[in-house]
Protein backbone atom coordinates (compact mmCIF):
# COMPACT_ATOMS: atom_id res chain seq x y z
CA UNK A 1 0.00 0.00 0.00
CA UNK A 2 1.43 3.36 -1.04
CA UNK A 3 0.09 6.21 1.04
CA UNK A 4 0.19 9.51 -0.85
CA UNK A 5 -0.94 12.64 0.98
CA UNK A 6 0.61 15.12 -1.43
CA UNK A 7 -1.30 18.38 -1.40
CA UNK A 8 -2.58 17.84 2.15
CA UNK A 9 -1.52 19.88 5.17
CA UNK A 10 -1.09 18.05 8.47
CA UNK A 11 -0.69 19.53 11.94
CA UNK A 12 0.70 17.30 14.68
CA UNK A 13 0.57 18.87 18.14
CA UNK A 14 3.30 18.10 20.64
CA UNK A 15 5.53 16.85 17.86
CA UNK A 16 9.00 18.01 18.81
CA UNK A 17 9.69 14.58 20.32
CA UNK A 18 8.22 11.17 21.08
CA UNK A 19 5.18 9.69 19.36
CA UNK A 20 4.21 13.05 17.87
CA UNK A 21 7.60 13.46 16.25
CA UNK A 22 7.44 9.94 14.78
CA UNK A 23 3.96 10.69 13.39
CA UNK A 24 5.18 13.95 11.85
CA UNK A 25 8.10 12.13 10.27
CA UNK A 26 5.80 9.42 8.93
CA UNK A 27 3.39 11.93 7.44
CA UNK A 28 6.28 13.86 5.87
CA UNK A 29 7.23 10.65 4.10
CA UNK A 30 3.80 10.53 2.43
CA UNK A 31 4.28 13.90 0.74
CA UNK A 32 2.03 15.86 3.08
CA UNK A 33 3.06 19.33 4.19
CA UNK A 34 3.64 18.79 7.90
CA UNK A 35 3.51 21.42 10.62
CA UNK A 36 5.50 20.66 13.75
CA UNK A 37 4.16 22.13 16.99
CA UNK A 38 5.65 22.55 20.43
CA UNK A 39 5.82 25.18 23.14
CA UNK A 40 9.39 26.38 22.54
CA UNK A 41 10.73 27.80 19.29
CA UNK A 42 14.18 26.22 19.71
CA UNK A 43 12.76 22.70 20.04
CA UNK A 44 10.38 23.28 17.14
CA UNK A 45 13.23 24.47 14.92
CA UNK A 46 15.39 21.49 15.91
CA UNK A 47 12.60 19.02 15.13
CA UNK A 48 11.94 20.63 11.75
CA UNK A 49 15.64 20.43 10.86
CA UNK A 50 15.91 16.80 11.97
CA UNK A 51 12.93 15.63 9.92
CA UNK A 52 14.03 17.66 6.90
CA UNK A 53 17.36 15.84 7.09
CA UNK A 54 15.80 12.41 7.62
CA UNK A 55 13.14 12.71 4.91
CA UNK A 56 14.61 14.05 1.67
CA UNK A 57 12.27 16.52 0.02
CA UNK A 58 10.04 16.81 3.09
CA UNK A 59 7.66 19.75 3.18
CA UNK A 60 7.89 20.69 6.81
CA UNK A 61 7.66 23.79 8.95
CA UNK A 62 7.04 24.62 12.58
CA UNK A 63 4.83 26.80 14.74
CA UNK A 64 5.59 27.33 18.42
CA UNK A 65 2.41 27.61 20.50
CA UNK A 66 1.25 26.29 23.85
CA UNK A 67 -1.89 24.33 22.94
CA UNK A 68 -2.69 23.71 26.61
CA UNK A 69 -4.06 27.25 26.78
CA UNK A 70 -6.88 29.00 24.97
CA UNK A 71 -4.50 31.78 23.95
CA UNK A 72 -2.00 29.31 22.55
CA UNK A 73 -4.63 27.55 20.46
CA UNK A 74 -5.88 30.90 19.14
CA UNK A 75 -2.34 31.86 18.17
CA UNK A 76 -1.86 28.56 16.36
CA UNK A 77 -5.16 28.90 14.52
CA UNK A 78 -4.23 32.44 13.50
CA UNK A 79 -0.87 31.28 12.14
CA UNK A 80 -2.39 28.22 10.45
CA UNK A 81 -6.07 28.86 9.61
CA UNK A 82 -6.72 25.59 7.76
CA UNK A 83 -5.43 22.01 7.85
CA UNK A 84 -6.57 18.81 6.18
CA UNK A 85 -5.20 16.55 8.91
CA UNK A 86 -5.16 17.27 12.63
CA UNK A 87 -3.38 14.89 14.98
CA UNK A 88 -4.20 15.81 18.58
CA UNK A 89 -1.10 14.31 20.16
CA UNK A 90 -0.07 16.88 22.80
CA UNK A 91 -0.25 15.26 26.20
CA UNK A 92 1.34 14.79 29.60
CA UNK A 93 1.51 11.93 32.09
CA UNK A 94 2.81 11.52 35.61
CA UNK A 95 2.58 8.58 37.98
CA UNK A 96 1.18 9.82 41.29
CA UNK A 97 -0.91 8.18 44.03
CA UNK A 98 -4.57 9.22 43.79
CA UNK A 99 -4.65 10.73 47.29
CA UNK A 100 -1.69 12.96 46.42
CA UNK A 101 -3.19 14.44 43.24
CA UNK A 102 -4.38 18.01 43.96
CA UNK A 103 -7.10 19.85 42.06
CA UNK A 104 -4.45 21.82 40.21
CA UNK A 105 -3.03 18.63 38.67
CA UNK A 106 -6.47 17.46 37.57
CA UNK A 107 -7.08 20.83 35.89
CA UNK A 108 -3.66 20.88 34.26
CA UNK A 109 -4.03 17.37 32.84
CA UNK A 110 -7.48 18.20 31.50
CA UNK A 111 -6.27 21.39 29.82
CA UNK A 112 -3.31 19.70 28.12
CA UNK A 113 -4.73 16.29 27.25
CA UNK A 114 -8.36 17.14 26.55
CA UNK A 115 -8.99 20.83 25.91
CA UNK A 116 -6.12 21.20 23.42
CA UNK A 117 -7.88 18.72 21.13
CA UNK A 118 -11.29 20.23 21.78
CA UNK A 119 -10.16 23.74 20.89
CA UNK A 120 -8.24 22.77 17.78
CA UNK A 121 -10.95 20.42 16.50
CA UNK A 122 -13.46 23.23 16.97
CA UNK A 123 -11.17 25.52 15.01
CA UNK A 124 -10.34 23.19 12.11
CA UNK A 125 -13.18 20.71 11.68
CA UNK A 126 -15.73 23.06 10.12
CA UNK A 127 -13.29 23.80 7.31
CA UNK A 128 -12.80 20.08 6.72
CA UNK A 129 -16.56 19.57 6.51
CA UNK A 130 -16.89 22.48 4.10
CA UNK A 131 -14.15 21.07 1.85
CA UNK A 132 -15.59 17.55 2.33
CA UNK A 133 -12.28 15.93 3.27
CA UNK A 134 -10.32 15.73 6.47
CA UNK A 135 -8.79 13.57 9.15
CA UNK A 136 -8.78 14.18 12.88
CA UNK A 137 -6.93 11.71 15.09
CA UNK A 138 -6.81 11.80 18.89
CA UNK A 139 -3.81 10.03 20.41
CA UNK A 140 -5.47 8.42 23.41
CA UNK A 141 -4.08 5.41 25.30
CA UNK A 142 -4.94 1.94 26.51
CA UNK A 143 -5.00 3.71 29.87
CA UNK A 144 -8.30 5.18 28.74
CA UNK A 145 -9.77 1.66 28.89
CA UNK A 146 -7.65 0.19 31.69
CA UNK A 147 -7.41 3.12 34.10
CA UNK A 148 -3.97 2.80 35.74
CA UNK A 149 -4.13 3.01 39.52
CA UNK A 150 -0.79 4.82 39.54
CA UNK A 151 -2.13 7.72 37.42
CA UNK A 152 -5.91 7.84 37.54
CA UNK A 153 -5.98 11.48 36.43
CA UNK A 154 -4.11 10.60 33.24
CA UNK A 155 -6.35 7.64 32.45
CA UNK A 156 -9.45 9.76 32.95
CA UNK A 157 -8.30 12.30 30.37
CA UNK A 158 -7.61 9.51 27.90
CA UNK A 159 -11.14 8.17 28.35
CA UNK A 160 -12.46 11.67 27.74
CA UNK A 161 -10.59 11.80 24.44
CA UNK A 162 -12.35 8.65 23.28
CA UNK A 163 -15.73 10.17 24.03
CA UNK A 164 -14.92 13.43 22.27
CA UNK A 165 -13.56 11.68 19.18
CA UNK A 166 -16.65 9.49 18.89
CA UNK A 167 -18.93 12.48 19.39
CA UNK A 168 -17.15 14.48 16.69
CA UNK A 169 -17.29 11.51 14.33
CA UNK A 170 -21.08 11.62 14.63
CA UNK A 171 -20.94 15.11 13.09
CA UNK A 172 -19.22 13.82 9.93
CA UNK A 173 -22.12 11.64 8.78
CA UNK A 174 -22.25 11.41 4.98
CA UNK A 175 -18.98 13.28 4.45
CA UNK A 176 -15.40 12.33 3.63
CA UNK A 177 -14.17 13.61 6.99
CA UNK A 178 -13.22 11.06 9.64
CA UNK A 179 -12.47 11.31 13.35
CA UNK A 180 -10.75 8.43 15.11
CA UNK A 181 -8.67 7.64 18.18
CA UNK A 182 -5.47 5.62 18.34
CA UNK A 183 -4.64 3.93 21.63
CA UNK A 184 -0.93 3.24 22.19
CA UNK A 185 0.25 1.10 25.05
CA UNK A 186 3.61 1.56 26.81
CA UNK A 187 5.80 3.26 24.21
CA UNK A 188 9.48 4.09 24.47
CA UNK A 189 9.25 7.83 23.85
CA UNK A 190 11.82 10.19 25.31
CA UNK A 191 9.61 10.96 28.30
CA UNK A 192 8.97 7.31 29.03
CA UNK A 193 12.66 6.51 28.59
CA UNK A 194 13.47 9.05 31.30
CA UNK A 195 10.81 7.47 33.53
CA UNK A 196 12.27 3.99 32.96
CA UNK A 197 15.81 5.22 33.64
CA UNK A 198 14.61 6.66 36.94
CA UNK A 199 13.01 3.32 37.81
CA UNK A 200 16.22 1.50 36.93
CA UNK A 201 18.24 3.81 39.17
CA UNK A 202 15.79 3.45 42.07
CA UNK A 203 15.79 -0.35 41.86
CA UNK A 204 19.44 -0.93 40.98
CA UNK A 205 18.57 -2.42 37.58
CA UNK A 206 19.63 -1.94 34.01
CA UNK A 207 17.29 0.09 31.81
CA UNK A 208 16.38 -3.08 29.91
CA UNK A 209 15.50 -4.90 33.13
CA UNK A 210 13.44 -1.99 34.40
CA UNK A 211 11.50 -1.76 31.14
CA UNK A 212 10.81 -5.48 31.07
CA UNK A 213 9.78 -5.56 34.71
CA UNK A 214 7.48 -2.57 34.30
CA UNK A 215 5.53 -4.26 31.52
CA UNK A 216 5.32 -7.54 33.42
CA UNK A 217 4.27 -5.88 36.67
CA UNK A 218 2.01 -3.06 35.49
CA UNK A 219 0.76 -4.36 32.14
CA UNK A 220 0.75 -8.15 32.72
CA UNK A 221 -1.80 -8.84 29.97
CA UNK A 222 0.55 -7.47 27.29
CA UNK A 223 0.99 -9.86 24.40
CA UNK A 224 3.87 -7.79 23.05
CA UNK A 225 5.73 -8.12 26.39
CA UNK A 226 7.79 -5.02 25.69
CA UNK A 227 7.50 -1.31 25.08
CA UNK A 228 6.49 -0.39 21.53
CA UNK A 229 8.62 1.98 19.49
CA UNK A 230 7.28 5.40 18.54
CA UNK A 231 7.50 4.37 14.89
CA UNK A 232 5.19 1.40 15.50
CA UNK A 233 2.51 3.75 16.80
CA UNK A 234 3.12 6.25 14.01
CA UNK A 235 2.56 3.59 11.35
CA UNK A 236 -1.05 3.14 12.43
CA UNK A 237 -1.66 6.87 12.73
CA UNK A 238 -0.32 7.51 9.23
CA UNK A 239 -2.69 4.88 7.86
CA UNK A 240 -5.66 6.41 9.71
CA UNK A 241 -4.77 9.76 8.11
CA UNK A 242 -4.58 8.24 4.64
CA UNK A 243 -7.09 8.33 1.82
CA UNK A 244 -7.22 4.53 2.02
CA UNK A 245 -8.71 4.75 5.53
CA UNK A 246 -11.92 6.32 4.22
CA UNK A 247 -14.20 3.69 5.82
CA UNK A 248 -12.57 3.96 9.24
CA UNK A 249 -14.54 6.52 11.23
CA UNK A 250 -15.58 6.86 14.85
CA UNK A 251 -13.19 4.06 15.80
CA UNK A 252 -10.89 3.54 18.78
CA UNK A 253 -7.95 1.73 17.19
CA UNK A 254 -5.62 -0.12 19.50
CA UNK A 255 -1.84 -0.23 19.09
CA UNK A 256 -1.24 -1.37 22.66
CA UNK A 257 0.29 -4.79 22.14
CA UNK A 258 -2.76 -6.76 23.25
CA UNK A 259 -2.92 -5.37 26.80
CA UNK A 260 -6.68 -4.82 26.63
CA UNK A 261 -8.06 -8.31 27.18
CA UNK A 262 -11.16 -8.11 24.98
CA UNK A 263 -12.02 -9.03 21.40
CA UNK A 264 -13.73 -5.69 20.71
Amino acid sequence: MKIDLSGKTALVTGSTAGIGNAIAKGLAGTGAEVVINGRGQAKVDAAVAAIAKAVPGAKIRGIAADVSTSAGCKALLAALPEVDILVNNAGIFEPKPFFDIPDEDWSRFFEVNVMSGVRLSRGYMQGMLKRNWGRIVFISSESGLNIPTEMIHYGTTKTAQLAIARGLAQLTRGTAVTVNSVLPGPTMSEGVETFVKDLAKQNGQSVEEAASNFVKQHRPTSLLQRFASTEEIANLVVYVCSKQASATNGAALRAEGGIVNTIA
